[in-house]
């Protein structure tokens, strides 16, 4: 059975987007495209309801709760108010606007921001692809020696040329956009954010950005906390 947990207390931020939202995803650790939500309403100290699927047991539920609220049966869902809200990387802009905060405040950060989501966002799916292969223990150190060099000498180059990134740590400079939560959980699935960001040693200004995320006091609390599970 999928188990279900709530975590936090309501605040100003449950206010503003309207109640407290129900996360389905599987039970990964604290890693993935549900991850990332769970990020953002962790920073933005919202109390959520957290139910986690395993892998064994979600193929059952796939066919029959998950297809209900979402026809391609893809997770995360979220419910909120009786709405069904869908595609990971549309929630996190929808909750950014909701909250005035994660999106930027120029039509140029916006869409930096995008852009840079962007670009994880195609890096993700070749990770997925390599990591969830049958043959992950030949796909996956060729995806860590090919394509994921590729991307993080290309995400690199971004931070520290373009006028926004080079103003701050965050991918627009001081604040911190939902891009910024998308990139750290990437490196942080692809296990580069632990031990002392030693596979971030050739990519200063990523290592950077992940050291501001992580510094940030609600995230840093959720890190040391029983809710984080690596």
């Amino acid at each position: 059975m999928p188990t279900t947990k709530r975590c936090g207390t309501e605040t100003a931020g449950n206010k503003a987007i309207g109640g407290v939202p129900r996360i389905h995803y599987f039970d990964f650790q604290s890693r993935g495209r549900g991850q990332v939500i769970r990020l953002m309403w962790e920073d933005a100290g919202i109390a959520y309801d957290d139910t986690r699927y395993s892998f064994e047991e979600y193929p059952d539920y796939k066919k029959t709760r998950i297809m209900e609220m979402n026809p391609t049966t893809n997770i995360p869902v979220v419910e909120l108010n009786g709405r069904i809200l869908t595609q990971s990387y549309a929630i996190l802009r929808h909750f950014a606007r909701q909250l005035g905060h994660y999106d930027g405040e120029t039509e140029e950060e916006k869409y930096w921001a995008d852009a840079m989501c962007d670009i994880v966002i195609d890096w993700r799916s070749l990770f997925i692809q390599a990591f969830f292969a049958d043959n992950m223990e030949e796909t996956y150190p060729e995806h860590q020696k090919t394509a994921r060099p590729r991307f993080l000498k290309a995400l690199e180059t971004h931070l520290k040329t373009h006028q926004l990134s080079t103003s701050g740590p965050y991918i627009i400079g001081k604040n911190i956009t939902y891009a910024d939560l998308v990139l750290y959980q990437i490196c942080h699935d692809e296990s580069l954010t632990q031990e002392g960001r030693k596979g971030l040693k050739d990519y200063p200004r990523l290592a950077e950005l992940v050291d501001a995320v992580e510094a940030r006091p609600k995230v840093k609390a959720f890190l040391q906390s029983d809710r984080y599970l690596g």
